[in-house]
């Protein structure tokens, strides 16, 4: 019987370098979409996927992180004493569904050493990994659909989406065995490789930020050489799992967001919004006029 996932792992120790200097003194996974800091997408998810458990990787400045998922006894009490239940209800769904607990990563040596250091906290069991950059809006949760995919196949599972060719040297690439067939989105990997160029990519299914990983994954990270960079490669480490086992690919079936960009972090705050029925009618008429040449008052 495949061990259930009760942990999901959030990488949060980077510098955020690509939203300076917004991120000079905020974690750039406290950048709000809507009225949410963005990491909190992803917790939401976890926590709708039947994970409770929060394991969040941080580093230096990242403060806000740990406050924003602790309990505000003195502003829960400012709200409850002016009846405002509404919000009150909204900051304690914050809290109280999930566990957190935090590593620090030291210094930002990549993907791979983010998950290696929360070994210990994870212990011998499968997890989850959620890159917060990436939101997905989906129905059931992206992160649902890999662990009704992880229970069936019973390996480790990694989260894919097709994109454009010239866009395959962003992304972690995969080539799938095609003479396996798993069902639709489902597909079992035969090679991994790190950012190819154009010519050198072996399909335009690029990994995207869900996995779901074995406790082996630590081990195979540990034997993983860094990079030209000196980082530890998550990409780099699951090749190397791979010699041992099988691992699989899922097509997500939802909307993702990349926000780890500055238009991608634009489109996402214009997707949600929309999705706002306190928002939508009134922002849609705003970017109609904005469309129309007219200058909103």
């Amino acid at each position: 019987m495949t061990a259930s996932i009760r942990k999901a792992v959030f990488p949060a120790a980077g510098l955020g370098t690509r939203f300076l200097p917004a991120t000079k003194a905020q974690p750039k996974e406290m950048l709000v979409l809507v009225d949410k800091p963005v990491i909190q997408y992803g917790v939401e998810e976890a926590v709708q996927s039947g994970v409770p458990n929060i394991v969040i990787v941080t580093g230096r400045g990242k403060n806000a992180i740990e406050d924003h998922f602790d309990v505000a006894v003195e502003l829960e009490s400012y709200l409850e004493q002016r009846g405002k239940n509404a919000l009150l209800d909204e900051i304690r769904k914050i809290t109280q569904p999930i566990n957190v607990a935090y590593v620090r990563q030291g210094e930002p040596l990549g993907l791979g050493h983010a998950v290696l250091v929360t070994k210990t906290l994870i212990g011998d069991e499968p997890f989850a990994v959620i890159l917060g950059d990436d939101v997905i809006d989906a129905n059931p949760p992206a992160l649902r659909q890999m662990i009704d995919v992880y229970e069936r196949v019973q390996g480790p599972v990694l989260a894919v989406e097709r994109v454009a060719p010239e866009d395959v040297s962003s992304y972690g690439i995969v080539a799938v065995d095609e003479s396996v067939d798993l069902g639709r989105r489902v597909h079992r990997v035969k090679d991994l490789v790190e950012k190819p160029a154009r010519a050198d990519a072996p399909s335009n299914l690029a990994i995207i930020g869900r996995y779901i990983l074995t406790p082996d994954i630590f081990a195979a990270l540990e034997a993983t050489a860094r990079d030209g960079g000196g980082e530890i490669q998550l990409t780099n480490g699951l090749r190397r799992l791979l010699r041992e086992r099988p691992l699989y690919v899922y097509e997500i079936d939802g909307v993702r967001h990349d926000t780890g960009n500055k238009l991608g972090f634009l489109k996402a705050i214009v997707y949600f919004a929309l999705r706002r029925p306190d928002l939508a009618e009134p922002f849609r008429r705003y970017l109609e006029s904005l469309e129309m040449g007219v200058r909103p008052r």
